[in-house]
């Protein structure tokens, strides 16, 4: 799949559902009839939507984990917390279930954001903190990322 584009503001309706954007539907119409997997973010108050085989390969990496290891059981059993399989409904629409409403504070305004390969979905109001909240510190963030020569392993 190639990555996703675009931030979008969107609204749920009372029952946590969510209608994707004509835009991302386009995008993601490759993927749509396999599903999704919704799963809290690591390091946000936010949602994170894997297309079906994103999550697949992700879950190939963390298989290869040795479970005899205690730290790295606990790694599993946390970033597994409140995985749910979800698909799009034949509107367009995707229910977020209740939990992963409250995890993510979701009121009715939210922002579909994409991650290259995923999209997050964030309550309006904390996504905004979150851009305000790290745009100062984001050309230093930039270089120590990108800012890397060829020799030291990106190009």
């Amino acid at each position: 799949m190639n990555s996703l584009i675009g931030t979008y503001e969107c609204k749920v309706d009372a029952k946590g559902r969510l209608m994707l954007p004509s835009v991302l539907k386009k995008q993601l119409a490759g993927v749509l009839q396999d599903g999704f997997v919704l799963k809290r973010a690591v390091f946000q108050p936010c949602l994170e939507l894997y297309p079906m085989a994103e999550w697949q390969a992700l879950m190939q990496k963390v298989n290869k984990l040795n479970r005899f290891k205690k730290k790295n059981n606990d790694f599993i059993r946390r970033f597994t917390a409140g995985v749910k399989p979800i698909e799009v409904d034949a509107s367009g629409r995707l229910l977020i279930p209740k939990d992963l409403v409250v995890f993510a504070g979701i009121s009715k305004n939210i922002v579909v954001s994409s991650a290259v390969n995923i999209l997050e979905i964030w309550d309006k109001d904390k996504y905004e903190a979150a851009i305000d909240d790290a745009a100062l510190d984001f050309a230093d963030l930039a270089e120590e990322v990108m800012g890397q020569d060829e020799a030291d392993g990106i190009s």
